[in-house]
């Protein structure tokens, strides 16, 4: 009988010695005369018990973990292919650790069960039964499912994806060509959902921006992927040569006479990039630089043409939407935020990982409840959301809903749906100073509000924090936000005094005391 071991084959687990744990549980088994084959799965995004080793059962799949190279000879001891055995790393069914139990799985309902490049594996479990019914429909009857769904963008601005497609269905293209932009240039502090989609189930991505084609008369996709992603464009590129070779993309897809082709594109290493007009600069081969708007790049997109550009993760729910129903997706959530949301908990935090639900719960709940608090057992004393230039919340603004309209009501962004939270020991004042930092170093330098004001700010705070003319220079620093909010190009200078905002007003002890500090040193 051979017995069935899955491991984990993302970067994060790689980086966890996964490799080498896959292939040590063959030596042994190999040594212990015992009939084993290791697959290796996408990871389930748990990833504090990372590496997980899945055991295949009658009764589900059994975890253990997470599991050391130190580990292997103990785990054949217990004879842990058997899978409900006595083991110190024994975690019992995996589709019954609370972590997993309690998430809604929409999107990532595949995540860590099946081989990412194997085609069998993604249509064994649902996979292109969207694009076989978007095939039936009209291009106008897919766009009208995607409005009914609620679906908004995943990038930030949480624009309707509907909308969206229904702009570039409608525009005329000078030169008959459409284009479907996927902006997989993940850069978000404390995000990796778009990675997990990429390494873990391309082929959902696939199918996404294939129906995202038949819906607007696009023929031409491309995947802008971050240079720092290897795995990610490795497995892409696999996928897509499997999918032109089982006509699942190209000139007549699933016999149907639509014509789709994909191509991925590497990025050009910059956070401005992942700013759409930006990405489209990038993307035609030239400097990363933000384009004025309108027009729109539902317009006048890339090379001049009409372009849907969506986030990874507002693509790879299409399919879903399309197998399933637009109803089923639209009938969780609250308020305007519909659907689920893959939730990246980081930073200072106990139980990290990917945590899909859908809108509504409080932020307490994800921190808590699913991250467990902080990591070294230190209250928690601040947390950003929407990467780093989200709001810094205190604990007053805990309790708020996940939704884009309750964030926003509270002065603060959901965006990519990055939690990273930070323990009493954090410097808010230093906080600030990062994101200002950050802005200098990102910025594409096209417009003097997010160029210069963000090296205007790292002075002042310096001075702030020095104690020089503290009172003069808050005052200043304010000023000079609401410049940057009300007169940058782009989100980078517009977003960037989010974070700068929100430590002077909830957390200003901490610019006073550095301030007060500064002045004593100086004394003596």
């Amino acid at each position: 009988m051979t017995f069935r071991i899955h491991v984990p084959s993302d970067t994060t687990a790689k980086a966890r010695g996964a490799d080498r744990i896959a292939r040590l549980i063959e030596i042994v088994a190999e040594e212990h005369k015992i009939d084993v084959e290791v697959r290796r799965n996408g990871t389930r995004g748990l990833y504090w018990i990372e590496p997980l080793v899945e055991v295949d059962t009658d009764a589900g799949r059994y975890g253990f973990g997470p599991v050391k190279e130190g580990d292997i000879e103990s785990l054949f001891a217990a004879e842990f292919w058997k899978g409900d055995v006595e083991h110190a790393l024994a975690l019992g069914l995996v589709e019954e650790i609370p972590y997993l139990k309690r998430q809604e799985r929409f999107t990532f309902a595949r995540l860590g069960i099946t081989n990412p490049v194997s085609l069998e594996d993604y249509q064994a479990n649902d996979g292109f039964k969207g694009l076989e019914n978007a095939i039936k429909l009209s291009s106008q009857q897919i766009v009208d499912a995607v409005k009914e769904s609620g679906l908004r963008g995943r990038g930030g601005a949480a624009f309707p994806t509907g909308i969206k497609w229904q702009t570039v269905l409608d525009v005329e293209s000078p030169k008959n060509q459409k284009y479907i932009v996927c902006n997989a240039d993940e850069g978000d502090s404390g995000t990796f959902a778009d990675r997990l989609v990429m390494e873990c189930d391309p082929y959902m991505l696939i199918e996404g921006m294939t129906i995202a084609g038949l819906a607007v008369g696009a023929t031409q996709g491309y995947i802008y992927c971050r240079s720092e992603y290897p795995l990610s464009i490795e497995n892409l590129n696999l996928a897509i040569k499997t999918a032109y070779e089982n006509n699942l993309l190209g000139a007549d897809i699933l016999g149907s006479g639509n014509h789709f082709d994909l191509e991925v594109r590497m990025g050009a290493g910059a956070y401005i990039c992942g700013e759409e007009t930006s990405l489209l600069e990038s993307l035609e081969g030239k400097r990363g630089l933000v384009r004025a708007k309108p027009p729109l790049p539902a317009i006048v997109g890339l090379f001049g043409q009409p372009t849907v550009v969506n986030n990874v993760l507002s693509l790879a729910a299409v399919p879903f939407i399309m197998d399933k129903g637009a109803k089923a997706y639209a009938d969780v959530g609250v308020g305007r935020s519909r659907g689920t949301l893959p939730f990246q908990v980081a930073g200072n935090v106990k139980f990290g990982g990917l945590v899909e639900l859908a809108f509504g719960p409080t932020l307490n709940e994800l921190m808590f409840e699913f991250g467990g608090g902080t990591r070294n057992g230190r209250p928690l004393r601040a947390v950003q959301v929407g990467g780093p230039l989200g709001a810094y919340l205190h604990e007053g603004q805990w309790d708020t809903p996940l939704g884009y309209e309750e964030f926003s009501q509270k002065d603060a962004v959901l965006g990519h749906g990055g939690v990273v939270m930070f323990d009493d020991t954090v410097d808010m004042s230093e906080q600030a100073r990062f994101s200002m930092e950050f802005c200098v170093a990102e910025s594409c330098g096209k417009c003097t509000p997010c160029r210069i004001g963000s090296t205007r700010g790292v002075e002042v705070i310096d001075r702030i924090r020095e104690g020089k003319n503290v009172d003069a220079n808050m005052e200043l620093l304010s000023d000079l936000c609401e410049t940057m909010l009300d007169g940058s190009l782009c989100a980078m200078g517009g977003m960037t005094p989010f974070p700068v905002q929100s430590a002077m007003k909830h957390f200003t002890e901490d610019f006073v005391k550095n301030a007060a500090s500064a002045t004593q040193a100086k004394e003596v």
